[in-house]
């Protein structure tokens, strides 16, 4: 038995490296080209499958050529699909998709919805179309628009904030569009759920003038980071009341993925180093504590033991953030071992068992899943090496092969046996084919609005485009970016605290209606702003202690602060690690947001001093 073992480790670790030390076939630019319509086409084949069988409805039934309302009944496919239509450049179905939505889109309805779900897919894909719709300079301004979408989003994002009232900061899963969050709601939510709301919320604070959206999301990833264990490490589950965590499994795949993600992110788009600060903390710790080279594993989030030795579809994502973050040399290796399971299967399935090298049961289906291919996008960006278009073309070949439906693409339930199931996510379109489409785009020339654009684009984990405009990037000029100046007197945020939180209950009854705007949202809580800051260098400001610097300041109860306080001690007396260093670069070049990483440093101490992370 032990020999058989042995055996199959060998022969996986040889599909292994088989698959890392290929140089690739070297696809022509006429092939590319080939590739790249291909991948065009695998769009409309489903946007028009979905268009003429299942609208308005929110999804596809690609085998069956029918529809399904899976998220709130409005239309979700059609709102996620939007910036794919503007990035292939289809003017005209662009445009007649945002004149219908603006006339016929309402969030006044009796639906209880995903709040993450429907921030990334459906909030996400109405700010960015408003984005690209409204601005000559993206060549896609539709005429007759008049900021319909805008006022959409900003209608869809004060029915979720009720989910934000809690103890923690950290907003509750579901939240109902017309009555607010439900007194039997689940006080349970996932890491991700909490802490992937960021970048939607932050651009319509910055297109609104309206500071609530941004700011309940930045209190929900303190909450969460408050509650990270002295390993640097968070969980999977969380009580939003109490602040527990009721699944303590560490991980870079389900349940947590996103927050990470959004954490650089969020630094990227807006420039604030809070988030930059709290992204290199949880990364090495990540690295430190996750990472078996190539592979990630679940280890419990306060001793790091390990839990579960297990692949996840969703930790594909991974070594495209690495990319970003300019950790190239990991991301390239655990790309590779990734991609080995979808050449064995054709997809990668949800979960793959590292012990037993198998598909983990129960987790044998690919529901269309974008992340893998997103990171070939990635390391093709970073390295034009062609093994990442020898990996697109074989992930065009098993979508079209084994997921094409008369209708558009099914999920396939089985990647053992390549069974189809009748279901269409929206994400398909919104990253799955995107991505593919922009890998070859970039391999022929590229000329699309994200490389040849007017802005730098930031992708939200659904794939939409968020760009980076002065708007959005430079809404308080600061110094914390190359160039720019201390201003004395107008450097000052304000953080919302509210006045007491004893007087809440363990109750999950929601005041709506008109609770959220701003002048009963000023009256209902204080605000108190951090020393002005003056000078006139580049580079940081001086006179800025830690706490000051990164904004560490949480509207938690006195004993939650006491319970942060104990733990910040703890880890300083932990033992300190090595790890990766992180440097990200908001550089000019459109080819490399990021392009260095460092050597292993000391990540257990901060430098207060200076207040570098």
């Amino acid at each position: 038995m032990r020999g058989t073992q042995i055996r199959s480790v060998l022969l996986f670790l040889l599909l292994f490296l088989a698959v890392y030390v290929s140089l690739g076939d070297g696809i022509s630019p006429e092939e590319a080209k080939e590739l790249r319509e291909e991948a065009r086409e695998m769009f409309y084949h489903a946007f028009n499958g979905y268009m003429d069988n299942a609208f308005p409805l929110d999804e596809l039934r690609p085998l069956s050529c029918a529809g399904e309302d899976t998220l709130g009944g409005y239309a979700l496919t059609l709102i996620d699909s939007l910036d794919t239509l503007a990035l292939l450049g289809d003017r005209q179905r662009f445009a007649t998709s945002v004149e219908w939505l603006g006339k016929n889109l309402r969030f006044d309805i009796n639906k209880t919805v995903s709040v993450f779900e429907t921030t990334i897919r459906v909030l996400g894909g109405l700010l960015s179309a408003h984005l690209i719709a409204s601005d000559y300079a993206t060549g896609m301004r539709v005429p007759s628009y008049d900021n319909q979408l805008l006022n959409l989003a900003e209608d869809l994002a004060r029915r979720l904030l009720p989910a934000f009232d809690t103890p923690t900061g950290i907003p509750f899963g579901s939240v109902n569009l017309l009555h607010g969050v439900d007194k039997h709601e689940s006080k349970i939510t996932s890491t991700a759920g909490g802490g992937t709301l960021t970048l939607e919320f932050g651009v319509l604070s910055r297109l609104t003038n309206d500071p609530i959206f941004e700011q309940v999301t930045k209190n929900a990833v303190r909450g969460l980071w408050a509650r990270r264990s002295k390993l640097n490490l968070v969980g999977a589950h969380i009580n939003v009341f109490t602040g527990e965590w009721t699944q303590k499994d560490a991980g870079i795949g389900t349940s947590i993925d996103s927050f990470y993600e959004y954490l650089l992110k969020a630094y990227l788009l807006f420039g604030d180093e809070e988030y930059l600060y709290i992204f290199q903390e949880a990364y090495a710790a990540a690295m430190h504590y996750l990472y078996h080279d190539p592979w990630y594993v679940e280890v419990n989030m306060d001793s790091a033991a390990i839990v579960w030795p297990l692949f996840n579809s969703l930790q594909a994502f991974w070594p495209g953030l690495q990319v970003l973050a300019g950790d190239i040399n990991p991301a390239i290796r655990t790309h590779a071992a990734f991609l080995s399971v979808w050449r064995r299967y054709g997809f990668t399935p949800e979960g793959f068992n590292l012990a037993s090298l198998s598909v983990q049961h129960g987790q044998k289906s690919y529901p269309l899943r974008p992340e893998l291919i997103e990171s070939t996008y990635w390391l093709y960006k970073a390295t034009r090496d062609p093994r990442y278009l020898d990996a697109g073309r074989d992930m065009i070949a098993s979508l079209q092969y084994g997921t094409r439906c008369p209708c558009g693409y099914c999920h396939i339930s089985d990647v053992e046996q390549h069974k189809q199931e009748d279901h269409m996510e929206s994400f398909f379109l919104a990253e799955t084919v995107k991505y593919l489409w922009l890998l070859f785009d970039l391999a022929v020339g590229p000329d699309n609005l994200v490389e040849k654009g007017p802005y730098k684009y930031i992708f939200s984990t659904e794939g939409h485009l968020l760009p980076a405009t002065p708007q959005i990037s430079l809404l308080r000029e600061h110094c914390l970016y190359y160039g720019a100046y201390c201003r004395s007197g107008d450097l000052r945020q304000t953080y919302f605290v509210p006045k007491s939180d004893k007087d809440k209950k363990e109750s999950n009854d929601t005041i709506f209606y008109d609770s959220w705007t701003k002048d009963t949202y000023s009256s209902d809580y204080t605000t108190f702003e951090p020393s002005p800051v003056s000078g006139s260098i580049k580079g940081f400001c001086p006179g800025l202690n830690h706490g000051q610097k990164f904004g560490l300041l949480y509207a938690h109860s006195t004993d939650e602060r006491h319970d942060y306080e104990t733990n910040q001690v703890q880890q300083k007396e932990s033992t300190t690690v090595e790890s990766h260093s992180v440097l990200v670069l908001r550089g000019q070049s459109s080819d490399h947001l990021v392009a260095e990483y460092g050597s292993d440093r000391n990540d257990g101490q901060t430098h207060e001093s200076d207040g570098t992370p």
